[in-house]
Order: C-alpha cells, then sequence, then structure tokens
C-alpha cells in the first residue's frame, strides 16, 4: 500500500520556509509548528524582558533583550531544531557580528527563559536537554500557573521559578517561591520576588 511521506525539514528548511507573516514558529522534530500564547503568557514573558531591559541599561550591560530570537538546538539524537524561547538574553557583541545576518544563532545564549504552557513538558524535559547541550549559561522556567507535575512542583503545587546555572556542562537548579528574591548570575543586582512575576500575568 503506498504511503504519504512528509519530508522532515532541516534547520536551513525551516529556515527558508519560515513564514513571512506574522507569527512565531519553532521546528520541532522535524516539522514547523506555530507557537500561540495566552494573553497572561505574554504578559509575565513582557514583564521579564522589560525588567531584563532596565538592569541592561542601568548598568550599561553588554546584553541584548529579545522576544523573538530563533536559536539552533539539537537532540541527543542529533536532530536539529529551532527554538524561539519567551526571553533571550546573548551578548551585544555576539549579536552584532553580523548585524545584515536573518540566520538564527547558532551560539549559546547567555539566559533563556521559558514561560510554561499547557506543553510544560516541553519546557522541562526537552528544551532543558536542549539548551544545557547548546551551553546556554542561565535558564528560567517560570511556571506561573503551577502547571507542572508535583514531582517538579511538589504537593500542595505553588507557582514556581527554577533558575539553572550550567556548572561543569550540567544545570544545576535552584527553585524560588513566594516573597523569594531571584537570583541571577547574568543579572546579580536584579530584585524581583516570585510573587511580583506571577502578579504580572494581569497588566
Amino acid at each position: 500500500m503506498a504511503q504519504s511521506l512528509t519530508k522532515s525539514l532541516s534547520f536551513q528548511d525551516f529556515l527558508e520556509q519560515y513564514p513571512n507573516q506574522s507569527g512565531k514558529y519553532e521546528l520541532i522534530n522535524g516539522e514547523m509548528v506555530e507557537m500561540r500564547a495566552t494573553r497572561g503568557h505574554d504578559n509575565v514573558a513582557r514583564f521579564i524582558s522589560k525588567a531584563f531591559d532596565r538592569e541592561v541599561e542601568r548598568l550599561g550591560l553588554n546584553y541584548v533583550v529579545d522576544r523573538n530570537i530563533l536559536i539552533k538546538t539539537t537532540t541527543s539524537e542529533g536532530k536539529e531544531q529551532g527554538r524561539i524561547p519567551d526571553v533571550s538574553v546573548v551578548n551585544k557583541t555576539l549579536w552584532n557580528n553580523n548585524i545584515s545576518d536573518y540566520n538564527a544563532l547558532t551560539e549559546p545564549l547567555q539566559l533563556a527563559v521559558e514561560v510554561t504552557s499547557n506543553n510544560w513538558e516541553t519546557d522541562y524535559l526537552d528544551k532543558f536537554e536542549e539548551y544545557q547541550r547548546l551551553g546556554i549559561a542561565e535558564y528560567w522556567i517560570i511556571d506561573y500557573q503551577a502547571i507542572a507535575s508535583v514531582k517538579y512542583l511538589g504537593t500542595p503545587k505553588i507557582p514556581t521559578i527554577f533558575v539553572y546555572y550550567l556548572v561543569n556542562n550540567q544545570y544545576e537548579i535552584t527553585r524560588f517561591t513566594a516573597d523569594n528574591y531571584l537570583v541571577s548570575l547574568t543579572f546579580p543586582q536584579l530584585r524581583l520576588t516570585v510573587n511580583q512575576i506571577i502578579n504580572s500575568q494581569i497588566a
């Protein structure tokens, strides 16, 4: 019996076929997938992005903060993926190396932030492994709805932010809840509590 096969996209295919219209797309297991978010999700990501931007400007840090940076990652099997973190922080010198380039970054970001959605396993499992493998120095998971399983959040489940630092090519985890101030190696003077971030879901 004849079968209709859909070609699995390479990362280069993905870049060449990326839609020109508005929207965000990731390359996941060879397929182009549109990324859609709730308004609450976007409010949290926007709040974080603005907080980072203020720190960069206040301290004159050599970073670019953006919500649309496409990065190339790979799975443990070597499959190419294309990811767009909810918030990205990248070295400004690296970013400006080729300002006419449309292509995605293949070098690691300094910091990636993911705000969890219904597909929370992707942030906790797939992106965790891919970002670690790429060498992203700091990775935040903002579980503002306490949507992950009790394996990660414990009982009772409460909104939690996980901050991972890359140490000897492996992520080490720090967990923050409630009125805990976040500790960031990228932004050591940042003064934000988990509750402030959780409450930002209402703009």
